[in-house]
């Protein structure tokens, strides 16, 4: 018996030794990908955290810095001009999301559901308005409707300069990106749904109605909620053809530019901040719901031809695409033209930047080494955290934290992003106010804006590759960043460069971010642009703007053709 007890006692603590969980080691590998998710951790507080806590605190301040709780909310919805701009950027907002997103769905449907002719030619063409800044079709609008424009009938005494010239500038602006979603939601189909349907015989109009609309829904939810986003956050538009009607991004202008004033300043981003990220958050919750109703299963739709379908939607698409041209047309055509209306012959008299106030060919000289370095550092950057985050081992917390961060930015508006710089770089008690006037900030800035999309991009290459590849990299003790150089980079180096151009072109089209943060020796291309329709020399405006555009396309073009043969050997392995 006390034997027996004698032996209990070693072999109960023998087996709770055992019992207790053993942490594996952390290995050389381990450690360095944690520090990476750290480091994008550190990074995304100090330049998108911070300065976002550093405008939620000047909002609540007086001029003397000191703490006025809401007084500032209560002052500005107190003012009936200034409430009433919020009204006014919800429902011009709303209404150019309506138009737009009805607009591209139609398009959508034709480049995916018909066998209409050209659909390589109109998805071609509907693209380009993204490659321009928002301020170009502003300009657009005004030579064709404004005082002296050429189709200033068609108004019929209606003024462009306003709620209409806004709408239809934004719509042109946006419908790229709503086209974008909406045809990917209607390119995947489930043929055996309309077989179904048409074997129960029912109608075209039922078909449409309880097959293709529910089918596409969280398509079109997403789509709504993107150009909404794009619509109430732009500043580019309303600054050029608003005229006395105001909206939040103008205002924000207004009073940290005109009036100096930057706690109103700061209230008015916080209250531009809301509606952003109330649509984020409704597109978060759309996008998860979308990927659960995905099935292995589906059978791709294949489109019919149908003489009558096709040339409707043909006529339709012409017509969209038509719009699109004349207005990048008008454009070019304005910056060439010697005395806009009266003297026609084209020129290059206002592409002479440097006796034009506002700018010179430094502030475009400027935009391209933005672009270039912001498309260097941002596209390394970017891939290497999302590939730190997404297959660091066991550190599940760091993770968390690092892919919120990394999407937070996309709730995040522009100018309430360069307001939020101006207050957090330009502290004196900040130790990185060395930043503040030169080029790193508007890289930092630019980069930071555009995050989260080039983030999402990398991640989605990313979880195509098989995390077997790591394992076996590991048990056969090759270096983390061998692996990563040696494969992931080849594998994904199709969705690193289109980090790179998605940079690129947004670096060089970007007003809002930038708008607050340029320095006499930074003025960038877009900055110009805005500064020279300000100083009334529209037709130089006209003229910067083209070059963006020219630039922009110039570019995809040449990253098309450069890279063919780089991503043949990369993607060699795809090829038996």
């Amino acid at each position: 018996m006390s034997t027996d007890t004698t032996l209990a006692a070693p072999l109960a603590a023998a087996s709770g030794a055992t019992s207790r969980p053993i942490r594996p080691r952390l290995s050389r590998d381990d450690i360095t990908l944690r520090l990476l998710v750290l480091a994008i951790v550190v990074a995304l507080v100090v330049f998108v955290v911070l300065p976002l806590s550093a405008l939620l605190g000047k909002a609540v301040e007086d001029h003397d810095g000191a703490f006025v709780g809401l007084a500032n909310f209560a002052a500005y919805f107190g003012d009936p001009a200034l409430a009433g701009n919020l009204f006014n950027s919800l429902w011009v907002s709303a209404l150019s999301t309506v138009i737009c997103v009805t607009l591209a769905f139609v398009f959508a449907y034709g480049l995916t559901r018909t066998c209409m002719p050209g659909r390589g030619v109109f998805k071609a063409v509907a693209q380009i308005p993204i490659l321009a800044p928002s301020l170009l079709p502003a300009i657009s609008l005004v030579y064709l409707f404004g005082n002296q424009g050429l189709l200033k009938s068609w108004l019929m005494g209606a003024s462009i300069y306003g709620p209409i010239g806004i709408v239809i500038g934004e719509v042109f602006w946006t419908f790229p990106h709503a086209l974008i979603i909406l045809t990917t939601a209607l390119a995947i189909s489930d043929a055996r749904l309309y077989e179904a349907a048409e074997a129960l015989r029912a109608s075209q109009r039922r078909i449409f109605f309880t097959v293709t609309l529910p089918g596409a829904r969280y398509g079109l939810i997403s789509a709504i909620f993107v150009v909404f986003t794009l619509v109430i956050t732009d500043f580019g538009v309303p600054k050029v053809i608003g005229g006395q009607f105001d909206v939040l991004a103008t205002d924000i202008y207004k009073q940290v530019v005109g009036q100096q004033n930057f706690q109103m300043g700061a209230v008015v981003g916080v209250v531009l901040l809301l509606p952003a990220v109330l649509a984020f958050v409704g597109d978060r919750i759309v996008q998860r719901r979308q990927a659960a109703i995905l099935s292995a299963r589906a059978v791709p739709l294949i489109p019919k031809p149908n003489r009558a379908v096709d040339l409707t939607f043909f006529a339709i698409c012409a017509v969209i695409a038509l719009a699109v041209l004349v207005i990048l047309a008008v454009a070019v055509f304005a910056s060439l033209a010697t005395f806009w209306p009266y003297n026609l012959t084209p020129s290059l008299k206002n592409y002479d930047f440097d006796n034009m106030d506002g700018g010179g060919w430094a502030s475009y000289g400027n935009s391209l080494m933005l672009a270039t370095l912001t498309a260097v550092f941002g596209a390394a950057i970017i891939f290497t955290g999302a590939y730190a985050i997404e297959k660091t081992p066991r550190f599940g917390a760091g993770r968390a934290i690092g892919q919120l961060l990394a999407l937070l930015p996309l709730a995040v508006p522009g100018l309430v992003l360069g307001l939020g710089y101006i207050f957090f770089f330009n502290d004196p008690a900040n130790p990185l106010g060395f930043l503040y006037g030169g080029m790193a900030i508007l890289v930092i800035c630019t980069i930071s804006h555009f995050y989260s999309v080039a983030h999402l991009t990398a991640t989605t290459a990313l979880k195509q590759i098989d995390p077997e590849f790591e394992t076996v990299s590991a048990s056969l003790k090759v270096p983390v960043w061998r692996t990563f150089a040696v494969v992931t980079v080849p594998v994904c180096l199709p969705a690193i460069l289109d980090i790179a151009i998605y940079l690129f072109v947004n670096a060089m089209t970007t007003v809002s971010a930038l708008v607050f943060l340029y320095s006499p020796d930074t003025t960038l291309a877009a900055i110009a642009v805005l500064n020279m329709d300000d100083a009334g020399d529209i037709a130089p405006a006209a003229a910067m703007a083209t070059m963006i555009l020219l630039t922009s396309a110039a570019v995809r073009i040449a990253y098309t053709v450069l890279t063919r043969g780089l991503l043949f050997r990369a993607q060699a392995w795809r090829r038996r």
